[in-house]
């Protein structure tokens, strides 16, 4: 649109005419946004609040009085409040590159005044003391003008051909050294053992393939040995299972010609020894069984014939009575009783002579024994003296 104007956002606009500005500034100082300006009746300027840079190569004295070369540089900008924009504007609007100038001014005065209380070995090990010390010394006046410092950077420093700064660093470089040759030796040895190592190991690798091919090579040899044993053992292995198969045929052709024979020989005379115990059993049989009747019907014949001479026998007993001498003390009684001892004797007797007759096996006639043993049983007479019947 016709008179409204915009800054960038790195610039303030200052407008002039009309009304003053801030702290009876001669302009008005506007940021971040835009603004209508009066064509003929305002005037508008831009001041830059970009970040600017200015470099200082300055040969300062230290306090030992050794001349030194400090190159440095800063890097500043204009301040963002109203103020510090108005204080640049009023010093700066017109050539805005004389603020690079005397930044660089002012801060070569202070370098060389704080360089100066300072010792080559604290600028040179304390160089961020040193940046830190013209900053601070430096920030006021800046501020005055307007100006903002952000940072401030040593970038070298020399000595010139005094060699002082040389010579302060051959203890340095003598502890480099002698750490780098430490260090060197170090790594040798280490390089020297590592190599040690690797030979240990080859050799032992070495050592532990001979052994290998060594053991590949007997295990080779076994296998073409048992290759060419094979043939022979197979042989060998052949012949004696044919020699087992043999004997083993050779022992069932006897197992075979033992049960042959068995069976015509030992069976046959086994058979004909059995009919020969069992015929003579049973003729031993036959004949006990014919002895046996025999005695039997021996017995039955003497039974009866000793049951007929049973009275006879009684007879002769009470034939012996009548010459002996006997008291009979009870009367019929007594009498009774020597009538019935008489036919218990004479059963008595009986039994005897079978036994003796079962005794004697048949031997001796049935009459004689019977006459003998009447004679041993006979009784008393009366030469022997009286017998008492009760």
């Amino acid at each position: 649109m016709f008179g409204y104007r915009v800054p960038a956002p790195d610039e303030a606009m200052l407008i002039s005419g009309g009304r003053r500005g801030l702290g009876g500034a001669p302009f008005r100082v506007v940021t971040g946004h835009g603004k209508f300006v009066l064509p003929v009746f305002r005037k508008t300027r831009f001041l830059s609040l970009a970040m600017s840079e200015a470099e200082v190569v300055e040969k300062c004295v230290t306090r030992q009085g050794i001349a030194l070369t400090v190159r440095a540089v800063i890097a500043f900008k204009v301040g963002n409040d109203q103020e510090s924009i108005v204080n640049a504007g009023q010093r700066f609007l017109s050539d805005q590159d004389q603020m690079s100038v005397l930044t660089g001014r002012i801060f070569a005065g202070h370098l060389r005044s704080i360089i100066g209380s300072m010792t080559v070995e604290e600028i040179v090990t304390e160089r961020q003391k040193l940046a830190t010390e013209v900053l601070d010394t430096s920030k006021a006046e800046m501020a005055k003008i307007g100006l903002h410092v952000d940072s401030l950077q040593i970038q070298s420093i020399d000595d010139g051909s005094t060699g002082y700064i040389e010579a302060m660093s051959q203890p340095h470089k003598a502890n480099i050294r002698r750490a780098a040759q430490i260090a060197q030796a170090q790594a040798t040895q280490a390089s020297a053992e590592a190599e040690q190592a690797a030979a240990r190991k080859q050799a032992e690798f070495a050592r532990q393939t001979a052994i290998v091919q060594a053991e590949y090579s007997a295990e080779v040899d076994r296998a073409k040995a048992q290759a060419e044993q094979a043939g022979p053992l197979a042989l060998a292995r052949a012949q004696q299972e044919v020699l087992a198969a043999q004997t083993e045929l050779a022992l069932k052709r006897a197992e075979l010609r033992e049960k042959q024979l068995i069976a015509e020989i030992v069976k046959p005379a086994q058979a004909d020894a059995e009919r020969i115990r069992v015929l003579a059993l049973a003729e031993a049989e036959r004949m006990k069984i014919q002895a046996e009747a025999a005695a039997s019907y021996d017995r039955v014949a003497l039974d009866r014939m000793l049951i007929d001479q049973l009275p006879q026998i009684v007879k002769e007993a009470s034939a012996g009575l009548a010459g002996a001498n006997v008291n009979v003390l009870n009367g019929a009684d007594g009498l009774g009783e020597i009538a019935a001892g008489l036919v218990g004797q004479g059963l008595t007797i009986l039994d005897s002579v079978r036994k003796n007759l079962s005794g004697q096996e048949g031997t001796a006639a049935p009459g004689a024994v019977m006459e003998r043993y009447l004679g041993e049983r006979a009784p008393r007479t009366d030469d022997d003296g009286p017998v008492d019947v009760r």
